[in-house]
């Protein structure tokens, strides 16, 4: 893959977990004051314009009918289920340990791509695997105190969330990127909206809440929009290490913001996981320098 290719993807990963950090910061501090459903529908409905606009502008939008590609739709089914249970956690454990769960998720997109589209796993990574999932048990803290429903809730999220990054990976480039993210935003939107009465009603939004809010979609569509290039462009395993720069922004506001002092348990934690991770990173770079290899080896001569 061109250096070029690389560095792009690696800017446009960097860029989404700023993003994603800082749109779980805004969105964390409005969950005491309105539900799930109608932050969805509310940051939904906002970020699903803006991307609509600049799609158009870019000629970008496709025929309804590419949005049933069973992909496409997967995808977009992830991606409201993801929503659904990380806005569900974040009010009620600390956003650095939400985050530092979510550092599971290349392990967890390693282990999806092994079990479903068949790539091939050596023992090595099989190892680094467990070892990285045992790291979130390391933050779940086994016992009263750190199996909570909201921590079991990201756990779930990481897998939902590598079900929709592998998906990513099976669009045809022929699908622009803006497509991807406005179709996914309208989605999201109406999911939310179905789910503000189950989820407790509307509640009236202060002005404050409201432009938190309205900061939030604006993340959120640089995250979108960024994560999809990031996985489209570029080798994967050169990228993807770039993930963990979420942690650190999520670590620093949850200090700053939310007075949240990360404890012993979830750094030991992060420090199994990103270790494991890069780890696996490491050996999918190696794989794929070896295969490249072989075949040039193997190859017909000019």
């Amino acid at each position: 893959m061109p250096p070029s290719a690389n560095l792009r993807g690696i800017v446009f990963m960097c860029l989404a977990m700023a993003g994603f950090s800082c749109n779980d910061a805004l969105v964390k501090s409005v969950t005491g004051v309105m539900n799930t459903g109608q932050i969805m529908f509310v940051r939904g409905l906002l970020t699903t314009l803006m991307v609509m606009m600049i799609a158009y502008q870019f000629g970008a939008l496709r025929p309804i009918r590419t949005v049933f590609r069973p992909v496409i739709m997967l995808r977009i089914a992830m991606e409201a289920l993801a929503s659904i249970t990380y806005i569900s956690a974040l009010g009620q454990i600390p956003l650095a340990n939400a985050s530092a769960i979510m550092q599971a998720l290349p392990l967890a997109v390693t282990l999806g791509a092994a079990l479903f589209l068949g790539e091939p796993v050596g023992w090595r990574r099989w190892v680094a695997i467990t070892i990285g999932f045992v790291g979130v048990l390391i933050v779940l803290r086994p016992g009263p105190e750190g199996f909570t429903p909201a921590a079991l809730t990201v756990v779930a999220c990481v897998f939902v969330t590598a079900t929709r990054d592998l998906c990513t990976r099976r669009i045809g480039t022929e699908v622009p990127s803006l497509f991807i993210t406005v179709t996914t935003a309208f989605v999201t939107t109406l999911v939310g909206a179905a789910l503000i009465v189950p989820f407790g009603g509307w509640q009236p939004m202060s002005a404050t809440s409201f432009a938190h809010i309205a900061g939030a979609s604006v993340l959120l569509m640089l995250g979108y929009q960024t994560i999809v290039l990031a996985m489209r462009d570029g080798d994967i395993s050169i990228i993807a290490p770039f993930r963990y720069t979420g942690l650190l922004w999520s670590i620093l506001i949850g200090i700053i913001f939310f007075s949240e002092t990360p404890d012993r348990w979830m750094l030991a934690g992060v420090a199994v996981i990103v270790g494991s991770g890069l780890y696996t990173f490491y050996r999918e770079s190696l794989r794929s320098r070896q295969a490249i290899a072989q075949r040039s080896l193997t190859g017909p001569l000019e």
